[in-house]
């Protein structure tokens, strides 16, 4: 195993761990890989020393700057972050059944709620197409989060 110092487009820094270099690099390449702030698969390896991991049980090393993952600092960061915690506390995660859901609620078939999960591209210009009122969320969310 070997960890990384990432950081994405957007400027956030957070750590993760791959099974190898040539790991790393086919996941980055396929661009999954993304940020754990804001879920862009704009990602690029930090300066930084590996962590490698022996075939012992053992503690990580730890990086000299030792570092949490990137807190919002910006207001629009503030704001994406206010945004995630409502619609995760007040609407209920369907993940790859979003779709369904969202057109069994628009048909009349389930009670009206508030949902939010994923949707192929195709099926989310399907229901749009159909009135369904749906709309992307400025993040990823975190179930499907690296």
């Amino acid at each position: 195993m070997i960890r990384y110092a990432l950081k994405c487009s957007g400027g956030h820094s957070f750590d993760s761990w791959f099974q190898s270099a040539a790991a790393y690099d086919r996941l980055a390449e396929a661009g999954h890989v993304a940020c754990s702030v804001c879920g862009s698969s704009e990602v690029g390896k930090e300066l930084m020393s590996p962590g490698v991991s022996a075939r012992e049980e053992r503690e990580p090393a730890r990086p000299a700057a030792d570092r949490p993952l990137a807190t919002p600092s910006t207001p629009i960061e503030k704001a994406m972050a206010a945004l995630r915690r409502k619609v995760e506390t007040e609407s209920t995660y369907v993940g790859n059944r979003f779709a369904e859901e969202a057109r069994k609620m628009h048909e009349g078939e389930t009670p009206q709620a508030s949902i939010y999960g994923e949707a192929r591209l195709a099926d989310a210009k399907q229901l749009i197409e159909d009135g369904v009122p749906v709309c992307p969320l400025p993040f990823t969310p975190r179930r499907s989060s690296n």
